[in-house]
């Protein structure tokens, strides 16, 4: 016969399964457990120690044993994304998967490639799965999806979902990490109008969330300061563009964007380093000097945007922010601790890639 203290950690071992998804769940303090289960407090103590050890509980210092979320099986949690391998999902996978690994959590890590249908096949199959959580990119996020019924039945099964880099519009309860991208627009196009541009172009992804909302700010920010958004300073790129840019290097939206408008704006706005590294080549090719001639700042503080010998002026988080605060928001959802979705500021980071103009006066 198992030793009494082992006896009493199965027993609240099947509590806190039992209460699990329920909300934080606490267990009886060492007194009440001791006269519940007619033990000696030292029993207590072992069983509590060996539910420790396990990973089920964690002490709170003054305030008691807690469940940490884990299960008895499967705590894997499912990451899906639009490229695992791509700009800047690496290093924010790495930081979910060793924050998860910490925890006690395996991840596995699906790539949808922007593409919709491979998106509902991995749901589909992940509907299967004994999953505890899901962090998600959203793919195309600014365009209707019909995937969104399998993220409900996802829900309604007890999977904590959290979506981040940005979210569905019309999956609005669901909890979300992203980007100021609304702000981080703003931010761009008030330094560059505070340094003497007053032509100022933009190019933003359509079928994206977060170029929308960054598109959002830019304009707001012309409103504010009095000068007119021209629809033709703005040029537009899909998923499947940038596609054809990172396998092909295929960089014909940008060549007819510099075509139509570079003697018509001072500066440009990207949707993030990637696109304003191509964009500062192909300005190269055109003969226009960066950033004597045109300004180009942008998203991310990525490594793209030290690829160069053209440093990019662009908008950074705080270092691991990111996968950091999924990992952990993630974990709290399984707690059944309530959340709520941030959206994370940014900070501008000047480098080379725009030109300091003097200054206007303050009351612009």
């Amino acid at each position: 016969m198992p030793a009494k203290y082992i006896r009493l950690a199965n027993i609240l071992k099947d509590l806190l399964f039992k209460n699990m998804g329920k909300g934080v769940y606490k267990l009886p303090s060492e007194s009440v457990l001791c006269e519940q289960y007619h033990v000696s407090r030292q029993t207590v103590r072992a069983a509590l120690r060996l539910l420790a050890e396990e990973g089920l509980i964690e002490k709170r210092q003054g305030s008691g044993s807690f469940s940490t979320g884990l299960g008895a099986k499967a705590n894997t949690v499912a990451l899906i994304v639009n490229n695992a391998e791509e700009y800047t999902m690496p290093a924010i996978l790495a930081d979910i998967k060793s924050f998860l690994r910490k925890k006690g959590y395996s991840t596995n890590t699906y790539s949808t490639y922007a593409r919709i249908a491979r998106e509902r096949q991995i749901l589909e199959d992940l509907k299967g799965s004994p999953i505890r959580g899901l962090i998600a990119e959203g793919t195309k996020s600014a365009l209707p999806n019909p995937n969104l019924d399998l993220y409900e039945q996802l829900a309604a099964k007890g999977v904590s979902i959290l979506f981040i880099g940005g979210n569905y519009p019309a999956f609005s309860s669901c909890v979300h990490i992203k980007d100021d991208n609304y702000y981080g627009g703003y931010l761009l196009a008030k330094h560059l109008i505070q340094h003497g541009h007053t032509h100022i172009a933009g190019i933003f992804k359509i079928d994206d969330v977060r170029g929308v909302e960054r598109y959002g700010g830019y304009v707001a920010a012309l409103r504010d300061f009095g000068i007119p958004a021209a629809d033709e300073l703005v040029a537009w790129y899909t998923a499947s563009m940038q596609d054809a840019l990172e396998s092909k290097s295929d960089t014909s939206f940008l060549t007819a964007f510099l075509r139509k408008n570079k003697d018509m704006c001072s500066a440009v706005i990207c949707q993030n380093d990637e696109i304003a590294y191509w964009l500062i080549k192909e300005l190269h090719y055109a003969g226009i000097r960066v950033p004597e001639d045109i300004s180009v700042v942008s998203f991310d503080n990525s490594y793209m945007s030290d690829l160069d010998s053209i440093r990019i002026t662009t908008l950074s988080h705080k270092s691991h922010e990111m996968g950091f605060m999924a990992a952990s928001t993630l974990l709290r959802m399984i707690q059944g601790e309530p959340v709520f979705s941030e959206e994370l500021s940014w900070q501008l980071v000047l480098k080379g890639s725009d030109a300091s103009y003097p200054m206007l006066p303050a009351s612009l």
